[in-house]
């Protein structure tokens, strides 16, 4: 192994008395050995500190002189290090000198005595043993260092391996917990979604019964004159009502109701409900408002925000039994919002409406399941369950998106996410603008429904009215008089029916008759899609008067069609 070049191979010699020391070092640079006579003890001792290989000592170099240094210098060596010293000793043999000797062997270990007269072939090859000795103990330091290095090389490694796993296992469990909170939230919105399928459907279903319950006893109302009993009837109009408005909210957990989505300025429309709150959760509870300025306008529809920010607004009441704070704020969120919630994957700019109270707050269990249709805490009679469900549907079906944030006696925070419009706020609603337009006529209308008490609960309304009327139980009737000479001038058609849709039955009599005006009757309007012209649709249940106002929306708008459309008239004396 190559000697390392701080590994020196200088002879010392020590020689005090006589030409010991020059003789010495003139044979051992005559050898090629590189050497140097010591003026002493201490020159000694600190030419060991700048680096030797060998020393050749005379014994009496001994005599009177300290040796501490020295046998410091040795005992510090490092472990791989055991300097070779070569003491010329004399003839004489005394038991003194004797006992002197094993002193110095073992005071300095790593000892060789050469007795004087000494050859110098004898000398030399003492030294350069020594010098041997010395060169394999430069090998052993360099294979500990290069040891060392190796471990300090491994455990480097190792280190930064650890390190690695360390953050490989953090960075797992963290896309463990975000999956887990993915799969979480899928199951929920595979589950609200199956739950509202459900819903959606019982709810066509009762649509069709209220419509004709509501609608019969509405005509009753109108036409009994005993005061008793149209008391009863009232009571039971009222009833189905409300039934028809459990409907609704089931319909809008479902996602199934119809929207009427406008631009809208959700300051203005927070702003305007300051009274209705008011009233509405009494004097214990504290109201404050936070609106941001320059909020984004939303695509919503306002009466169905106004519904939600209501629903919770009673809720928050609820849960704060001994009155407290009810803080409603809006706000512009961006991608950057760092209250928006980053695992549901919202893409795009939100308005938001956000509802926080400082009551009871709910357990996670609770919490969970909070949006669930017709789970509740409350005792019986205290709620039906539908009030977060309504609003959950209500905010998805407008592309929206709900987040509840609650902890148990510190309160409930509630933030809605409205979908940002670039369309400016219109100053106009619909019903505004429909009262300036000019009165038109009625018409013969073809009521096209599968559901017998519907069809002839629709029939008595328009008969009624004074419009002429032609019936058909399914589509396929429909199309047959459709394609007859008969004077058709409104299709008032179910969208659900067996067979043939109305969507359909629609396309193929617009077909035939292009001027032909139609008005769809739902209680189930997603599923027909973007077939159903959504300006001309009339919600399940239905009463005379909004039967009355939707034919006469129809009759008023321009057909989609024509540019020029012939005024229909009514008949004279029509009601």
């Amino acid at each position: 192994m190559t000697v390392p070049e701080s590994a020196s191979e200088l002879v010392l010699i020590l020689a005090p008395t006589g030409r010991d020391a020059v003789a010495a070092e003139q044979q051992l640079r005559a050898a090629g050995l590189e050497s140097v006579a010591c003026a002493g003890m201490a020159d000694l001792v600190c030419r060991l500190r700048a680096g030797a290989g060998v020393a050749l000592v005379a014994e009496e170099a001994f005599v009177g002189e300290r040796t501490d240094d020295l046998r410091g210098w040795l005992a510090a060596q490092p472990p791989w290090s055991d300097f070779p010293l070569l003491i010329l000793t004399s003839q004489q043999i005394s038991r003194r000198l004797h006992a002197y000797r094993l002193e110095l062997m073992h005071v300095f270990a790593n000892v060789s005595l050469l007795e004087r007269p000494l050859s110098a072939v004898s000398m030399i090859s003492a030294v350069k043993a020594g010098l041997r000795a010395r060169r394999r103990q430069y090998e052993v330091r360099g294979h500990l260092v290069a040891r060392e290095q190796a471990a300090e090389h491994l455990e480097k490694l190792v280190h930064d391996r650890t390190r690695q796993l360390l953050e490989t296992n953090k960075r797992l469990r963290a896309e463990m917990a975000e999956r887990k909170q993915a799969e979480t939230a899928l199951q929920q919105a595979q589950k609200m979604e199956a739950v509202g399928q459900m819903t959606g459907g019982i709810a066509h279903d009762f649509n069709n019964l209220l419509t004709a319950i509501v609608g019969n006893l509405d005509l009753a109302v109108r036409r009994v004159q005993d005061e008793k009993i149209r008391h009863w009837l009232s009571g039971a109009l009222q009833a189905a009502q409300r039934g028809a408005k459990l409907t609704a909210q089931l319909l809008a957990f479902a996602r199934k109701q119809r929207m009427q989505a406008q631009p809208t300025d959700l300051n203005a429309l927070v702003s305007g409900m300051g009274d209705l709150l008011v009233r509405t959760i009494g004097s214990t509870v504290r109201i404050e408002t936070s609106l941001q300025h320059g909020l984004w306008p939303a695509m919503v529809d306002p009466s169905q925000v106004e519904l939600i920010i209501l629903n919770l607004a009673l809720n928050a009441r609820d849960a704060m039994p001994g009155g407290g704070l009810l803080r409603i704020a809006t706000k512009n969120s961006g991608h950057d919002d760092p209250d928006r919630p980053q695992a549901i994957g919202l893409a795009g700019d939100f308005a938001s409406v956000t509802v926080s109270d400082t009551g009871t707050g709910m357990p996670d269990d609770v919490r969970a399941r909070a949006f669930e249709p017709f789970f509740t805490t409350k005792p019986p009679g205290a709620g039906t369950g539908l009030g977060l469900s309504q609003v959950y549907g209500v905010t998805r079906q407008l592309g929206g998106h709900v987040d509840i944030e609650s902890h148990v006696g510190k309160g409930t925070t509630i933030r809605i996410y409205f979908p940002r419009t670039a369309e400016a706020v219109g100053r106009q609603t619909a019903e505004s603008v429909l009262e300036q337009l000019p009165s038109s006529g009625a018409a013969s209308v073809l009521v096209v429904d599968d559901d017998p008490d519907v069809r002839a609960f629709t029939v008595s309304c328009l008969e009624s009215l004074g419009y002429e009327v032609r019936v058909a139980d399914g589509g396929h009737a429909a199309l047959t008089i459709l394609g007859g000479r008969e004077s058709i001038d409104v299709l008032l058609i179910d969208v659900i029916m067996p067979e043939v849709q109305g969507p359909e039955v629609a396309r193929l009599a617009l077909a035939k008759r292009p001027e032909l005006r139609i008005l769809f009757m739902t209680g189930y309007v997603a599923e027909a899609g973007d077939a159903i012209n959504r300006q001309h649709v009339l919600s399940k249940p239905f009463t005379v008067t909004e039967l009355a106002y939707k034919l006469e929306e129809v009759l008023r708008a321009e057909h989609p069609k024509l540019e020029n459309v012939i005024p229909i008239r009514r008949k004279p004396g029509a009601g």
